[in-house]
C-alpha cells in the first residue's frame, strides 16, 4: 500500500530533486573525461538513500549534498570549467 505524501514530504522531495538536477548540471561543467564518472557517482549517491523515510536524515543528506556540490563547483571554477 502506498501512503500519500503530506505537504512536508512533498516539499522535501522537491528539494531532493532540485539538488539532483543542480548536481547533474554542475557535472556537465566537468572535463569530458571525468563527466560520466561524476554523473554515475551522483546517481549512486541518490540511489543509496532512495528508501530513506526519516525526514531528519533526509534534511541532513540534503545539507551534506549542498556542501559537497558547493565544493565541486568551487573546484571547477578554480580549474576554469
Amino acid at each position: 500500500m502506498v501512503l500519500p505524501f503530506d505537504l512536508q514530504d512533498f516539499i522535501v522531495r522537491g528539494r531532493v530533486l532540485k539538488l539532483y538536477r543542480k548536481a547533474l548540471r554542475t557535472a556537465n561543467r566537468a572535463p569530458p573525461h571525468a563527466r560520466d564518472e561524476l554523473k554515475q557517482t551522483i546517481r549512486q549517491e541518490m540511489d543509496k538513500h532512495r528508501d530513506c523515510k526519516d525526514r531528519q536524515k533526509i534534511r541532513y543528506l540534503i545539507s551534506e549534498g549542498l556542501e559537497r556540490l558547493k565544493g565541486l563547483d568551487e573546484m571547477l571554477d578554480m580549474q576554469g570549467h
